[in-house]
């Protein structure tokens, strides 16, 4: 039987802080993280609040660069060092290898719900009708209801907006998916909705990497859990 390979791997990745304004103190977040993440696997980043767990995501994402270590993502036949990629390289993953869903919906103004997620499908390749009908599906599954599709998500409630911004991350075709507390400002029955939206990624092949604070979320989900803390200089995120 053949192992799948790594879609993700980190080798001995740290990140420090600089304060400026503290006479250029420099702060320890996190050192030798390392830890790959397997086609259909989700791992989950464990550890307290401040432990360097959305650091970890922010470098893989290339929002962060780390002092020291790889980050090797696989996109095709090609594996790239996102540590050390230049800044259009990393635009390209992001594109087409890496979806990122944070606590946060940043959108153009004045775009309907429905559009935003539909564009993000298009945006590796589905075709405009299939797009359409898979952003529609997402909405409704995610309780957004139909009558706040045509309008922007920000006339909408902090929860509404977050699952527009779920939606929004999960219509693409990405191999890479990872998620940063998704599910923070969400009720129980759209935690529930997300634990089986994650669940067909992974059916599909999709490596996960996410930071949930709901236990029942996290325990739902993970097939490994990433325990931040041990990691030698972790301080703050």
């Amino acid at each position: 039987m053949t192992t799948a390979s790594p879609l993700l791997t980190l080798e001995t990745v740290s990140r420090t802080f600089t304060l400026h304004l503290r006479g250029g103190l420099r702060l320890p977040v996190v050192s030798g993280v390392s830890f790959s993440v397997l086609p259909g696997e989700c791992v989950v980043l464990g550890g307290p609040s401040g432990a360097g767990k959305s650091s970890i995501l922010k470098m893989v994402y290339g929002n962060y660069r780390c002092d020291g270590g790889r980050i090797l993502l696989r996109d095709g036949a090609e594996t790239v060092d996102v540590a050390r990629a230049e800044p259009r390289r990393i635009l390209r993953l992001r594109r087409d290898v890496m979806g990122y869903v944070s606590q946060f919906l940043r959108v153009i103004p004045r775009v309907p719900a429905l559009d935003i997620v539909t564009e993000a499908a298009r945006e590796t390749g589905v075709a405009a009708e299939e797009a359409r009908r898979r952003a529609e599906r997402l909405l409704a599954l995610l309780n957004v209801p139909e009558r706040l599709w045509s309008l922007p998500p920000a006339t909408f409630s902090g929860g509404e907006q977050q699952r527009v911004n779920i939606a929004r991350g999960l219509a693409a075709e990405r191999p890479v998916l990872l998620l940063d507390e998704p599910t923070a400002s969400l009720d129980a029955r759209n935690r529930a909705v997300v634990v089986d939206l994650v669940a067909e990624k992974k059916a599909q092949g999709v490596a996960v990497l996410g930071i949930f604070h709901d236990e029942d979320v996290r325990d739902a989900v993970a097939d490994r859990i990433v325990d931040v803390t041990r990691f030698a200089g972790a301080r703050a995120a």
